[in-house]
């Protein structure tokens, strides 16, 4: 009987113990999984933030080569002028920006160019390539003729004529290595018909005008010719 007695007493205690075991097995799980959920949690924008950086950093880095570029681009192969006066008028007019390039190959017809040939205004001057070193210019009827043919001119306005001015002795066969040249608006241009300009020597040319800069959106220069 005694022996029946403690075994109850003795159960109870072992349950105890073991209830007790079980809820600190079981915080101690809790515990564990808290901190694993916590780490998750903290990872997760330490690796979003990792991501944005790489990303930031990249777009930094292509739009500073890319602006890198264009400065060298601008530098070494163009060169910006300011239109001044009416002589290139409809084509080109007062206060447009142009940018000038040297490799374009030679000046050709219908090319518009930048010439720094000494000349009786002292000062660099935009005109329109009309005949090249070997072709023949004449200027009658109001009309151009290279090699005896009349060319279609389209970048001039429909009523404008081409009168001689100083240089009377036509036609003309332009000597290689220059250029004759005239502006778009005939009666307010002093160019190769006239003395105080001349013929100009290829040397003198600068470069050949590849696009409007400004105003912004009107690139086109009326290079158009059918000759």
């Amino acid at each position: 009987m005694e022996n029946d007695e403690l075994m109850p007493e003795n159960t109870e205690e072992e349950n105890t113990a073991s209830e007790t075991e079980n809820e600190e097995d079981i915080s101690g799980v809790d515990a564990d999984i808290s901190v694993s959920d916590d780490d998750g949690a903290t990872e997760k924008p330490k690796k979003f933030r990792d991501r944005l950086t790489s990303n930031i950093y990249d777009i930094v880095s292509i739009v500073g080569t890319a602006i890198i570029a264009i400065m060298l681009v601008f530098s070494f192969v163009f060169r910006f002028v300011g239109v001044e006066g009416p002589s290139m008028e409809p084509t080109l007019i007062q206060d447009d920006w142009l940018a000038v390039t040297a490799y374009l190959g030679t000046p050709q017809s219908g090319d518009i160019v930048i010439i720094t040939q000494p000349n009786a205004f002292n000062e660099p001057i935009v005109k329109r390539v009309i005949a090249v070193g070997g072709q023949t210019i004449d200027i009658k009827n109001g009309y151009v003729y290279i090699d005896g043919e009349k060319i279609t001119e389209k970048y001039i306005s429909p009523e404008v004529v081409t009168e001689v001015e100083d240089i009377t002795d036509y036609p003309l066969t332009i000597p290689e290595g220059k250029v004759f040249v005239m502006g778009d608006n005939r009666p307010h241009s002093t160019d190769s018909r006239s003395n105080m300009i001349g013929m100009i020597s290829d040397d003198y040319i600068i470069g050949k005008v590849a696009f409007r800069l400004i105003p912004f959106g009107n690139f086109k220069v009326g290079m158009t010719y059918d000759y």
